[in-house]
């Protein structure tokens, strides 16, 4: 038997990336696997062949497993195009791992992912599991498998009851008594300062993005998310995404770790302030963000 927990592929025109991601889903074989497709770009020739050759990896499926996909015709933009097949995996599912094609998982973030499924299957607080972990390896661990924050998108799983409380029009963030929630559930003003920007722009749709609006929605849900104590997602689009312009990013030259099980679970279930700390003294070093910096005083880190 293959891996039970449903997963969803998302592609698009990067063929070569695809193709090791869908490598690392077939070691573990999926009983159910959903692909969804955006359509080639009408001012960019190329994606016709290139988005025809990226479907392609729909043919190599030779195990047995339930196949279901949802191929755009027309493009529709990252804003759209995720969220919507997303919600269309959620019609169909209750629960699920999600890996777009440029996000090369270790092969223990599935069994991982499969294990806090299951765990927080009914604690409504619990949306969301990041196979992430922006930390370089040589951080000082503790000896729990995972952290409680408040997101990561880069390979992660969830539950379709928490996902019907995504919200891709924000429609309470102009409310002031919205934003104070987001600054309380964030923990500080200055860190607070640093998402408003992204916050306002996915509100008002300069930015063509899906992901802002559901750290938007875990936070006005009084929700949390899982981060692993180790990196179990590798981001390999770097300088060929969509919003991942930079190889020389301060995140793009994470390492691939694997987990270790047993699971050791943390002893309460409160936001890891002492390791969002450390996530972004590591993020301020290398982005010299005056705005961090003022965070970071605050929290009293040098």
């Amino acid at each position: 038997m293959g891996y039970s927990v449903p997963v969803l592929f998302l592609i698009f025109n990067r063929p070569d990336f695809t193709d090791m991601v869908f490598e690392a889903i077939a070691e573990i074989k999926p009983q159910y696997l959903y692909i969804a497709a955006d359509g080639p770009r009408p001012d960019k020739p190329d994606d016709i062949e290139l988005c025809a050759k990226t479907r392609s990896v729909i043919e190599r499926i030779n195990w047995n497993c339930e196949v279901k996909t949802l191929l755009r015709d027309k493009n529709l933009g990252c804003r759209s195009a995720v969220s919507e097949a997303i919600s269309w995996f959620f019609e169909n599912v209750s629960e699920g791992v999600i890996l777009e094609d440029d996000c090369l998982p270790d092969q223990t973030f599935f069994p991982f992912c499969a294990e806090l499924l299951e765990e927080y299957r009914f604690d409504n607080k619990v949306m969301s599991i990041s196979g992430s972990n922006l930390l370089p390896e040589g951080w000082k661990k503790n000896t729990q498998s995972y952290h409680w924050a408040h997101g990561g998108i880069w390979g992660w799983a969830t539950w379709k009851r928490a996902w019907e409380l995504y919200d891709i029009e924000m429609k309470s963030w102009p409310e002031q008594k919205t934003k104070a929630k987001i600054k309380t559930q964030l923990g500080t003003p200055e860190w607070y300062n640093s998402y408003y920007g992204m916050l306002e722009s996915s509100f008002n749709k300069s930015l063509n993005t899906w992901d802002i609006q559901w750290f938007y929605s875990i936070l006005i849900n009084n929700g949390m998310a899982i981060n692993p104590s180790v990196n179990l997602v590798k981001n390999i689009g770097y300088g060929n995404g969509t919003h991942t312009h930079s190889a020389d990013d301060a995140i793009a030259g994470l390492s691939l770790n694997a987990m270790n099980f047993p699971l050791i679970h943390p002893k309460k279930m409160l936001l890891d302030i002492d390791y969002l700390k450390q996530v972004y003294t590591h993020l301020n070093k290398r982005y010299k963000s005056s705005i961090l910096n003022k965070a970071l005083r605050l929290l009293k880190i040098k």
